[in-house]
């Protein structure tokens, strides 16, 4: 192979060698014709233009002579050149090869080592492997020897206790299972009165500071509003001929009068609270104006609206600037306004929000939170109830939506969401936002309820503890904030009734709906009496 490549490149080099000899041996021949053609054309001029032409040719020639001794001596230092890189060349190449034939020598001895060694650990293995097979034979065999000597064991502590093998199992589990709860019950009770003893101190202190430093009055509102009449006589006149006027109110107001029921009254009754209060205002205007017919009703209903809405506006603007809580959306501050004619279980829903949002912010402040979002999402966590009437879906629901339309902050939105639990509690803000509106809502007299749905209320918390095991009797108390639960003894151990506090809690909040939070209080205590005689 480097015979041929070597013979390759020594007639490359000799190429331009080849070339000059031809260019010269061109211009010799070229110069030959010139003499000839230049003799037979002028062969007949005169001596002196002769003698200069042989000169010309005998100058041409000699410059002929030195080009090609010149070619010559470049042909041949190129020629010496090309031999010497195709030698160095060649040296390389056997290095490499050689080098090349080195490594693969090495790698082929390197194969062979460890082959030698993979053999060595395969036999190895084997032998392992034989020595396993062995020793689990042996443990086999040992196994089935035990479990023969343990089915005689079992079968000689049956004879002796008189209990299946199952039976002891079961009883060995129970034993186990109320050691565990006794021990978990021990664990929790201790976790949580430290967790009381560290916090709640703290959390009352604020609480209680919170409260002091918040005092509003409290008015009692109901869902249906009356109209108290002079005399028979007003009573007719409302009603009017074949009922024309009555029927005029209820259209221009959207609520229903009902006025048989009760004795010198009107009832106004109706979902939305707004169009209870401009019916009642309209009609207290009609009976001092004294002119009652459809016209002068729809008249004095459009009026009393007008009027309405201008309250609700200032209602709303009042509550912000009490509250000192800026840069609401006017729509927002207008729902808000509509919350003076709301209530949840007898509680005015403003003063409710005016009250959140001040127990908030004061929590907030002890607590290093943000205060401004505190208040805020105190203010706006009822705002869906302003049209829960008008639209599907729950009022917690309605608020987030109208909150995030009017956009207020993710972290006010994230406090009305939360405010009642149904999402996870991401701030510290949604935290006292819930903590306050159960505080406004559970403090005595700020709700109440009709007496049937409160007895049955007390009927079920009794009813739910009494389902329990071990549960002697049961005393819901503190209406219905509280049911206090009296065990057996001889059933219910000290920490089981931490147990069993926990599960009627849960089975409360699961069946119940209730304002606030109810107290679940087990007692426990062990009497010995004794006679005289």
């Amino acid at each position: 192979m480097l015979n041929i490549f070597s013979v390759g490149l020594l007639g490359f080099v000799m190429q331009p060698y080849a070339l000059v000899l031809v260019i010269v041996g061109g211009l010799i021949v070229g110069a030959g014709a010139g003499i000839l053609v230049f003799k037979l054309l002028v062969g007949r001029k005169s001596a002196t233009a002769q003698s200069k032409a042989t000169k010309i040719l005998e100058e041409a020639y000699s410059e002929s002579k030195t080009i090609l001794k010149e070619a010559k001596r470049e042909a041949e230092e190129e020629k010496a050149k090309a031999k010497s890189e195709l030698n160095a060349e060649i040296k390389e190449r056997r290095d490499e090869v050689q080098r090349i034939e080195q490594r693969i020598i090495q790698r082929e001895e390197s194969l062979d080592n460890k082959e030698k060694l993979l053999d060595t650990k395969i036999e190895r293995i084997d032998e392992a492997k034989l020595g396993l097979e062995n020793k689990a034979n042996e443990l086999e065999a040992k196994k089935q020897a035990l479990a023969e000597k343990h089915q005689e064991v079992v079968t000689e502590l049956e004879r002796v206790s008189g209990l299946t093998k199952e039976d002891a199992k079961n009883i060995l589990i129970s034993e186990f299972e109320e050691e565990a709860k006794k021990e978990a019950a021990i664990l929790v009770r201790n976790i949580e009165q430290e967790a009381k003893d560290e916090g709640h101190k703290k959390a009352n202190d604020i609480i209680a500071l919170a409260i002091q430093k918040y005092a509003a009055d409290q008015t009692s509102e109901v869902t249906v509003s009356t109209v108290t009449l002079p005399n028979d006589d007003m009573k007719g006149r409302l009603i009017g001929r074949e009922g024309r006027n009555i029927r005029a109110l209820e259209a221009a107001t959207g609520v229903d009068l009902i006025i048989d029921d009760t004795p010198d009254s009107i009832v106004v009754s109706g979902f939305d609270p707004v169009r209870r209060a401009i019916a009642k205002i309209s009609i207290d205007k009609l009976m001092q104006d004294g002119r009652i017919h459809p016209t002068r009703i729809e008249e004095t209903v459009s009026k009393v609206r007008r009027d309405i809405e201008i309250e609700i506006k200032e209602a709303g603007d009042s509550a912000m600037l009490d509250a000192d809580i800026h840069g609401v959306h006017p729509e927002l501050v207008k729902l808000i306004g509509r919350l003076k004619y709301r209530t949840s279980y007898g509680q005015n829903v403003l003063k409710h929000s005016l009250e959140v949002a001040y127990i908030a912010g004061l929590m907030a402040a002890e607590l290093g939170a943000d205060v401004r979002t505190a208040k805020r999402g105190g203010m706006l966590h009822d705002i869906g109830k302003a049209v829960d009437h008008e639209t599907d879906g729950t009022h917690t629901t309605i608020g987030v939506d109208l909150a995030t339309k009017f956009k207020e902050s993710a972290a006010v939105v994230h406090c009305i969401a939360a405010h009642h639990g149904d999402i996870e509690y991401k701030s510290i803000e949604a935290i006292l936002v819930q903590a306050a509106d159960a505080i406004s809502s559970a403090r005595p007299g700020a709700r109440r309820e009709s007496v049937e749905n409160y007895v049955k209320r007390l009927q079920k918390l009794e009813e739910i503890a009494n389902g329990f095991k071990g549960v002697e009797k049961s005393f819901a108390i503190q209406a219905g904030r509280e049911v206090r639960i009296i065990v057996k003894p001889e059933d219910i151990d000290d920490d089981g009734a931490l147990f069993l506090a926990k599960e009627i809690a849960k089975k409360i909040e699961a069946e119940m709906e209730y304002p606030g939070q109810i107290k679940v209080n087990v007692i426990r205590e062990s009497r010995a009496v004794e006679y005289a005689k």
